[in-house]
């Protein structure tokens, strides 16, 4: 692909586990754009606090964390695996957040105002760089709402669910479908009810219904989309 292409900022939003991250992925890779997970920098902050020892519980305290925490999303400098750079005070992190702990906390992190507000503006600044997959839940409605194309991608809690249950039976891991559906419409709970953004698609969104599709069809579905923008 060249580096003309367009449309140069590409929102992509929905609820957990419905594909956004390998969809995006697959997608700047395509495009030759970068591909921002924002979710990762929610984990990075609360990677940032457990590192040292601060009390997630505290919301004006991990706040403030978030508004003075230096974070960047490079292109990878590496090929070991990595979707992106994760740079905080110019150290490369990028595999010291993929921890039980975060995955346990996050949720937790990410429903704070002060925080989404404070990481909306970073993820913004990035964003406006364009040439970007950007992946979230509040992409289109909140931090790039000027976004060249929209995606809403979702699918039901229990296919969710099921999506991940499989893929952890697959990588030889424990897994148990019940309490991982529990999770998944817990987390859908949490991110629809929060005050400060909450899940929803943007009014101009192209909503894809990804239950009777498979990753190849989505896939196929939004790239032409994204060329004919």
């Amino acid at each position: 692909m060249t580096n003309n292409i367009h449309p140069s900022i590409i929102a992509l939003d929905g609820p957990a586990a419905s594909g956004k991250s390998t969809l995006g992925r697959r997608l700047a890779d395509s495009l030759g754009y970068l591909f921002f997970d924002t979710g990762i920098m929610y984990r990075a902050i609360t990677w940032i606090a457990l590192q040292r020892d601060l009390d997630l519980r505290d919301e004006s305290l991990i706040t403030i964390l978030a508004q003075t925490a230096q974070i960047d999303i490079c292109p990878p400098s590496k090929d070991d695996g990595r979707a992106c750079d994760v740079v905080i005070a110019e150290k490369d992190v990028t595999w010291d957040m993929r921890d039980g702990n975060v995955e346990a906390n996050v949720s937790v992190v990410s429903a704070y105002a002060g925080v989404r507000r404070a990481l909306s503006e970073q993820q913004r600044r990035i964003g406006l760089r364009g040439k970007v997959v950007m992946v979230g839940r509040d992409i289109g409605t909140v931090v790039l709402p000027e976004a060249d194309i929209k995606i809403y991608l979702d699918a039901s809690a229990e296919e969710r669910a099921k999506r991940r249950y499989d893929e952890l039976i697959a990588r030889g891991e424990q897994a148990d479908y019940d309490e991982i559906l529990s999770k998944v419409i817990e987390r859908d709970r949490i991110d629809s009810t929060r005050a400060v953004a909450p899940l929803r698609p943007a009014d101009d969104a192209v909503i894809i219904d990804s239950d009777k599709m498979d990753a190849d069809q989505v896939f196929g579905l939004v790239l032409k989309l994204c060329l004919a923008a």
